[in-house]
């Protein structure tokens, strides 16, 4: 009699809405559905998410790690098991924080007395198909699905994932474009204000986290700038322009979030960099910017549990009411 499948009795999946589900969410909800699973996402995040999350976690790790760990406790008793991958660095300028290694352990470790259940499967190169394919059919074998039909799913969910990243990459296009537009039109109406585009540079799981970035984003907007998100433009592109700033950083988001910067800086007023302290990679990546991203202003913002949001605020208008002053032609470059 052939062995059960471990995960054979996994019909409701759970999905931390947290961390990489900001960046590959909808290849894991798309897959888990083609494979016949309901797909359970918690809920956005909230105070009670971070504060059980940092309850559940040791000082030194990161508030997006905390966050996340809060979301995966609003999970039991919700579903079946957890999905929690493992993202380790497969190739040395394609990797993440260790942090993404090591996230499926922490939570069998976390949440062993409450007995659960946690799928997962150890993704290589996310910039190679072949790669992310094998672990996610591997895992579906694991569910008790056929291999044809785990072929059928992933081929599903990575069509859906890419159509997705092409509508986020064009919506961020019209916004550049129609600030050009805009500016031309002010240009010829001396008394008509013309916008300000403000390039939103941060992990796709701060920047799409309202909890988090909401009050930046909330500031930007209700002074009347224009948001473009740097971590939503053509991957391919921003990771390849990535290499005029460094040929040695090691970490894949970073890596497209500095080349969003050199491809779009001269389209945009300033920059917003958002951390999650104590991010080691931005703290490395953001300095680097600070120093060598030469003509355009920016703005170094750090997010941490205990901080409010009126410093935030303030900071971010004092930014914008600069950029309003510059466009006036309140400094002048020598």
């Amino acid at each position: 009699m052939p062995e059960k499948a471990p995960w054979a009795d996994v019909f409701v999946v759970g999905i931390p809405r947290s961390l990489l589900y900001y960046r590959f969410g909808v290849l894991w909800t798309t897959f888990f559905e083609a494979l016949g699973r309901h797909v359970v996402v918690s809920e956005a995040t909230d105070k009670a998410i971070a504060d059980r999350g940092e309850q559940l976690s040791v000082d030194e790790c990161c508030l997006a790690s905390k966050v996340f760990m809060g979301h995966v406790d609003s999970l039991v008793g919700r579903c079946d098991a957890v999905f929690v991958p493992s993202y380790p660095t497969a190739d040395h300028r394609s990797g993440f924080c260790t942090k993404f290694q090591s996230v499926t352990d922490m939570v069998r470790n976390t949440f062993r007395d409450k007995h659960l259940e946690v799928i997962s499967c150890e993704v290589g190169n996310v910039r190679k198909m072949r790669d992310v394919r094998r672990p996610f059919e591997e895992m579906a074998l694991r569910m008790g699905v056929s291999r044809a039909d785990a072929h059928k799913a992933f081929k599903t969910a990575w069509s859906a994932q890419a159509a997705h990243d092409k509508a986020c990459n064009e919506a961020q296009e019209r916004v550049l474009r129609q600030l050009v537009a805009e500016r031309r039109s002010a240009a010829t109406q001396p008394l008509k204000q013309p916008p300000l585009g403000i390039l939103v540079v941060a992990h796709p799981y701060i920047a799409h986290d309202t909890y988090l970035s909401g009050a930046v984003l909330d500031a930007l907007r209700d002074m009347g700038a224009q948001v473009v998100f740097a971590d939503a433009l053509d991957h391919d592109h921003t990771y390849k322009k990535s290499f005029e700033f460094s040929d040695t950083m090691p970490w894949i988001i970073n890596r497209e979030l500095i080349g969003a910067i050199l491809s779009v800086e001269d389209k945009v007023d300033g920059i917003v960099l958002i951390s999650a302290f104590p991010c080691g990679p931005d703290s490395m990546t953001d300095d680097a910017i600070m120093r060598c991203i030469q003509g355009k202003p920016i703005l170094n913002l750090m997010i941490d549990a205990q901080s409010g949001t009126a410093g935030v605020e303030t900071r971010v208008e004092s930014f914008v009411d600069i950029l309003r002053f510059q466009q006036k032609g309140g400094y002048t470059h020598g």
